[in-house]
């Protein structure tokens, strides 16, 4: 049986990453709970979860001041290994400088990095303040930390999502991309940020530098995995200029994790319907594998929300998911990590090979769903 059982492991609201006694405990933790991947942030806040020689040389700041002395990416990766977990490192904060900061670091460092809206004010959405992801150099240092990791580090993927990439809609008004847009159009872009050809244009870009992304960590392992998780489209493309869909056709994303964070099972089923009837083909559905919110602030998923939602997934011939995050596993002495290894969870799952991620996987996942269900069906008759 192939599915992807994944979980991010971040460094807000957990010390999962604080010591590699910690992450070695994790490791053993996970596997005893059923899940075959680890998604650990390897970017936010402006600094890197390992030393990084692209920061050290653009920023003076080599890796995390509260991680000096350490390598945290190498201690995750040695343990993980240690019980046969795939890693793929996450890139959390992608083209966002900073939150609650005004830029932070990286834009006191490099101010004409900055994105701007049409007021010619930095860009700032829901508390992020933005790097300007349609300028060539900033597409460069991003590339570069994710080929950094890539060819530092025995992974098996690296992963963008709702920050990476994209750009909030409002932007995209900063000289160098309006001079860009103008000599193609012959005149400036349009003041309103949700105009579609305005927002096409953009989103294009980005695709564009995810296939330059792709093709680039393919040429150093072509068994390496491209993973995102995007917001929902088309919500993502009108506020993210993320288009999902496009990435999937040109065949720029090899497993892909839209964020069905919703907090009631209806919800979800919505979204998830969605998905498989509208958005992916038979060719992309192995690539499909939701991410799940279990924690947030205050909020715990249920463990009768928790069932339905990976049962449900089965059903539409969803073979995984990945919940945010780690800590809510631990929640309660440990309740819902209980719930999957007595449950859903139950059987051992490997995580599937790249080709079964592609076309010709596609058949074997589609017949073996059906026959489970006709399994299920015969049983209860019987």
């Amino acid at each position: 049986m192939a599915e992807i059982r994944g979980v991010w492991l971040t460094t807000t609201d957990s010390k999962v990453l604080k010591s590699k006694q910690r992450i070695a405990e994790a490791m053993d933790f996970l596997v005893e709970t059923g899940f075959n991947a680890v998604f650990p942030v390897v970017w936010n806040k402006a600094v890197t979860l390992y030393p990084s020689q692209t920061m050290q040389q653009t920023f003076g700041v080599e890796i995390d001041p509260m991680c000096i002395g350490r390598d945290p990416l190498e201690e995750l990766v040695l343990e993980a290994r240690r019980v046969g977990l795939k890693v793929i490192p996450w890139f959390e904060y992608g083209f966002a400088s900073s939150y609650n900061l005004n830029g932070g670091i990286l834009l006191q460092r490099k101010p004409d990095w900055a994105a701007r809206d049409c007021k010619g004010n930095l860009l700032k959405k829901n508390g992020f303040e933005w790097l300007n992801s349609l300028d060539p150099q900033v597409q460069e240092f991003l590339l570069n930390l994710v080929l950094e990791v890539v060819k530092n580090y025995d992974i098996d993927g690296v992963q963008g999502d709702d920050r990476f990439p994209a750009l909030p809609c409002e932007g995209g008004y900063d000289q160098v991309t309006v001079t860009r847009y103008r000599q193609q159009f012959h005149h400036n872009p349009p003041q309103n940020p949700k105009d579609w050809q305005w927002l096409k244009w953009r989103a294009n870009i980005l695709t564009d530098f995810l296939a330059r992304l792709y093709q680039e960590v393919k040429a150093v392992n072509p068994n390496l995995l491209v993973s995102m998780a995007p917001n929902i489209y088309d919500w993502a493309f009108k506020e993210y200029l993320q288009d999902s869909p496009t990435w999937l056709k040109r065949g720029l994303v090899d497993i892909i994790h839209p964020q069905i964070y919703r907090r009631d099972f209806r919800s979800y089923q919505a979204i998830a319907d969605k998905l498989v009837n509208q958005q992916f083909t038979d060719a992309t559905l192995p690539k499909l594998a939701p991410g799940i919110l279990m924690k947030l602030g205050s909020y715990c998923i249920s463990p009768e929300y928790l069932v339905q939602a990976i049962e449900y997934n089965r059903q539409l011939g969803i073979q995984g998911e990945i919940f945010f995050f780690y800590e809510g596993l631990r929640e309660n002495n440990n309740t819902l990590a209980k719930v999957l290894r007595n449950g859903t969870y139950n059987k051992s799952a490997s995580f599937p090979s790249l080709s079964y991620l592609s076309r010709d996987g596609v058949r074997e996942n589609k017949s073996s769903s059906i026959w489970q269900g006709v399994e299920r069906l015969l049983k209860n008759i019987f």
